[in-house]
């Protein structure tokens, strides 16, 4: 008897179940069909605005036109560092004289201008250099006529005239020529040593003594301060 009711408790459900299952799967496809309906409105709107937005910021004519609009180029950046400074390497000076520089050649000078002639040997250095004059023989010279390799001489201290040159204006009422200033009086004896001897060929003590001094041994003398002033 049991058996028989559970039987057909069963058979009774599954007539039950075959009449709702359809019904049930209906509903819910119904139910999907609802959702991407929703869907595909809510993109349709969101379509719809996007393109209002873009419409309302276009800029347009009288007419209604829109209006072309060029982007404008994208600006780089500029470059601010500064450029690093070039730093220059300081050149050496050049030889003017016996490998040495015209700082040099002076200071090897004044070794041998004493006196009133002490520290003069950048003006002579120069004045050689610049009239292309044996700086060893002019100072030679000087220190032969003036004594100035001890004590200078008068005309030095008192006139200037540092070569025994002679001429106006007196110095004391003698011979001998007067200069304004040191440096001038040792300018007038270089230029003089350059026109009056270095441009006819006279170049050396030998040949500038005959010229320069009666004395047979002014020659001989003035290259003995020559060997001096380069062992200086």
């Amino acid at each position: 008897m049991n058996s028989t009711m559970k039987v057909t408790g069963v058979v009774i459900f599954g007539v039950l179940l075959s009449f709702a299952l359809p019904h049930l799967m209906s509903m819910n496809a119904t139910k999907n069909l609802e959702t991407e309906s929703q869907r595909e409105i809510q993109t349709e709107t969101t379509t719809s605005s996007s393109n209002e937005v873009a419409i309302a910021t276009t800029p347009k004519d009288e007419s209604g036109t829109p209006i072309e609009t060029t982007p404008e180029p994208v600006q780089e950046p500029v470059q601010t560092t500064e450029p690093a400074p070039v730093v220059e390497e300081p050149q050496a000076e050049p030889i003017v004289y016996d490998g040495m520089t015209l700082d040099e050649l002076a200071e090897k000078l004044n070794r041998s201008l004493k006196s009133t002639l002490s520290d003069t040997g950048m003006s002579f250095a120069k004045y050689a250099v610049e009239m292309g004059i044996d700086p060893y023989l002019a100072v030679a010279i000087v220190l032969h006529e003036t004594g100035c390799n001890y004590s200078c001489s008068t005309q030095v201290k008192q006139c200037y005239n540092v070569g025994g040159m002679k001429g106006g204006p007196s110095c004391n009422g003698t011979s001998y020529k007067k200069f304004d200033s040191l440096d001038d009086g040792i300018y007038s004896f270089m230029y003089n040593l350059k026109t009056n001897y270095y441009d006819k060929g006279l170049t050396t003590a030998e040949q500038m003594n005959k010229k320069y001094a009666a004395s047979k041994t002014w020659a001989t003398k003035v290259n003995n301060y020559i060997n001096k002033i380069k062992a200086a």
